[in-house]
């Protein structure tokens, strides 16, 4: 029974109403649902492209190619970001240090197949301790050079990260932020800085409304802020981030994107643009394609 002029105002009152629940987690990305369908519906009541209702700094917000995971075999691993290079992506990313004995061949075969001028990023999903990342760190960028290390160790540990940042490869960037879900998060991961870069997912962190938060606080501790996945939405809310480094383009999130919405993009020239045709984030679901997904009692609306 509240208007939908103020989506601030009624994020505050969610986060007022979570306090006694807990707002990390599962509440903090429901918080972020809700959110982002009232932005959405906010701008197609104007009749709006929701980059139009934002402070936009930006048109465009520069892509990462993403995925690499860790089970595919080497022609595949290749492949996939050897693809994205070949769609005139600069950067990509694979996922190592699930085996880490296994991860000197398979950067040998993704830098053999981007060539010298992609940039090689990786992601350790915090699984590996603070020696052992410092070890890697120094490795990847000496023989790979890889300039972007996101999640060494676990994102709570903000020590490890910033022992990380000050004794690793000075053009190797330590990164975190995907599991911040609280302005306390974001927070501790900048002051003192752990990080060279910092992430935020829209559909993590408290939703749009929290993000435009996190692209003033990255502005005052002079960091460049990255979106994590949800290229749909991110494209939008990430053009009026002023400190904008770039948006991972998800192998699975721009998979489910394009499995159940009409309006999804497609990078061009290595960045997403929002398609200013159309309103709010410019997605419809596509009800039929989503029945088989259907959770008991949920129907879509008439």
């Amino acid at each position: 029974g509240r208007p939908v002029s103020s989506p601030p105002a009624l994020w505050e009152r969610m986060g007022a109403r979570m306090r006694n629940a807990g707002r990390p987690g599962v509440g903090a990305m429901a918080r972020s649902a809700v959110d982002v369908a009232l932005w959405d519906l906010k701008a197609r009541l104007l009749g709006l492209p929701l980059v139009r209702l934002l402070p936009a700094h930006h048109d465009r917000v520069p892509v990462y190619g993403s995925g690499g995971f860790t089970n595919y075999p080497l022609d595949r691993l290749a492949d996939q970001l050897a693809g994205w290079a070949g769609q005139g992506i600069g950067r990509v990313k694979l996922k190592t240090s699930r085996d880490p004995d296994a991860d000197p061949r398979r950067l040998t075969a993704v830098r053999r197949a981007v060539g010298e001028g992609t940039e090689l990023f990786t992601d350790a999903n915090g699984a590996l301790g603070r020696k052992e990342a410092l070890y890697w760190a120094h490795r990847f960028h000496d023989e790979w050079d890889v300039r972007w290390f996101e999640e060494p160790v676990g994102s709570a540990d903000l020590e490890g990260l910033r022992m990380l940042r000050e004794r690793g490869p000075a053009r190797l960037e330590i990164t975190a932020g995907e599991y911040a879900f609280t302005a306390q998060d974001f927070a501790n991961l900048t002051e003192p800085p752990a990080v060279d870069c910092l992430q935020a997912d829209v559909t993590r962190c408290g939703g749009i409304t929290a993000v435009l938060e996190v692209a003033g606080l990255s502005a005052v501790r002079h960091l460049d802020l990255s979106a994590h996945c949800a290229p749909g939405v991110s494209a939008h809310v990430f053009c009026a981030v002023r400190r904008l480094r770039h948006l991972e383009y998800f192998h699975d999130h721009v998979r489910v994107e394009r499995l159940l919405f009409d309006g999804t993009l497609s990078p061009e020239g290595g960045a997403l643009r929002p398609d200013t045709s159309r309103p709010g984030l410019g997605l419809e679901v596509r009800w039929a394609d989503a029945e088989p997904y259907r959770v008991h009692g949920v129907r879509p609306p008439r």
